[in-house]
């Protein structure tokens, strides 16, 4: 959408949520292509908390992006600016003086304390959470532009996201070496992945990597239906089971699996692996052991393809604000990067659906869902 503002001359931009590999690609492609416009770059540190909480940063809360600041990161994983689960402006957690918490929102300041910057457009790399804000501060009068990132593939309205193709990348070869020790001790070997309540890293690697089960969140699973399947590998020769599951997958008429809840963050996920392994243990009477891989799924170099597509996201994210564009994120819609309004993108979750392609070739592989 076009818009009357003056002049670009300075823009921010703040990666938040979870890390990913191609962070540091966005950072750089932002970066060198508002440099070569004339405008000033910088980077917010930890999402916004270097401007929420300034007082915390010897350094300053915001960082000069310089081209010798980007200048060999394409390749890192992480983020140079940092990033946090924790400082949500519109529920920002503070603490009383009894000792509890209360959430409050801090949008406002937070615009303020961009303008006291003299930043006239902001980037925001991140997930729904991310963007959600994101689409807050348009609201307000912000310039924003939103580039997708999460390694769980859960945004709508893009194809794909950075971080995903690598997550997958690296899950498929812990599946490929999985199978030799398994085959080895005659195991069942349960690998839990990330994914929260999409299952697109499960399914994508389960399927590359020949598992003979994947539990996924779009599919309440029945292990009752699962042990089946098992002796069908014995009776054919196959003495050994690779079960992957996600970690926002539950049993039917279950629940997720929740390690921890915390005010100001998102609930974090986890033991289902256990749970998994423990009752087909109990139900096979075969030894099962467990693999979570978590956040190496977030670590390492970025793979070609998500350099690829991160580049591209930062180059588009700034000739957005240069076409005059607030409020919209950019998305891949092969062959091009295309905007899209964030209102459209945020607070609507891209699950697996039961018709999925993969899923389908997954089921005439002969691979079990638990359903």
């Amino acid at each position: 959408m076009s818009s009357p503002n003056p002049p670009i001359k300075r823009i921010a931009i703040s990666t938040g949520g979870g890390d990913a590999p191609g962070l540091n690609a966005v950072i750089r492609a932002v970066t060198l292509s508002a440099l070569n416009r004339g405008w000033e770059c910088y980077g917010i540190r930890d999402g916004y908390n270097g401007l929420l909480m300034p007082e915390q940063y010897v350094e300053g809360g915001i960082m000069r992006l310089t081209r010798e600041r980007v200048r060999g990161i394409t390749h890192l994983g992480g983020t140079i600016i940092g990033t946090t689960n924790r400082g949500n402006p519109m529920k920002f957690p503070i603490k009383n003086p009894g000792g509890t918490f209360e959430e409050v929102d801090r949008t406002d300041e937070l615009v303020r304390a961009f303008r006291m910057h003299s930043i006239d457009a902001l980037i925001v790399v991140g997930g729904d959470g991310s963007l959600a804000i994101a689409n807050v501060l348009a609201k307000k009068g912000m310039r924003v532009v939103g580039v997708p990132k999460t390694i769980d593939n859960d945004l709508d309205r893009t194809v794909i996201t950075f971080g995903f193709d690598t997550a997958v990348g690296f899950a498929t070869e812990c599946l490929d070496r999985l199978h030799t020790t398994a085959a080895s001790h005659r195991r069942i070997i349960v690998v839990e992945v990330m994914g929260r309540y999409a299952g697109w890293i499960a399914l994508n690697c389960g399927v590359s990597g020949s598992a003979d089960v994947i539990l996924i969140p779009e599919i309440p699973y029945d292990l009752h239906k699962v042990v089946p399947k098992i002796h069908e590998r014995e009776q054919q020769g196959g003495d050994f089971t690779i079960v992957v599951v996600a970690e926002g997958a539950k049993p039917v008429g279950g629940a997720v699996s929740v390690v921890e809840r915390e005010v100001g963050r998102a609930e974090r996920l986890g033991g289902v692996g256990e749970k998994v392994a423990h009752e087909l243990a109990a139900l096979t009477g075969k030894e099962a052991r467990v693999v979570v891989l978590g956040h190496l799924l977030r670590g390492g170099s970025p793979t070609t393809f998500d350099r690829l597509l991160a580049l591209r996201f930062g180059a588009a994210a700034v000739r957005a604000l240069e076409e005059g564009r607030s409020g919209v994120m950019v998305a891949l819609n092969p062959p091009k990067v295309d905007y899209v309004p964030l209102e459209e993108a945020s607070g609507r979750m891209k699950v697996v659906p039961l018709d999925n392609d993969s899923l389908l070739t997954a089921r005439d592989l002969g691979i079990c869902f638990g359903d």
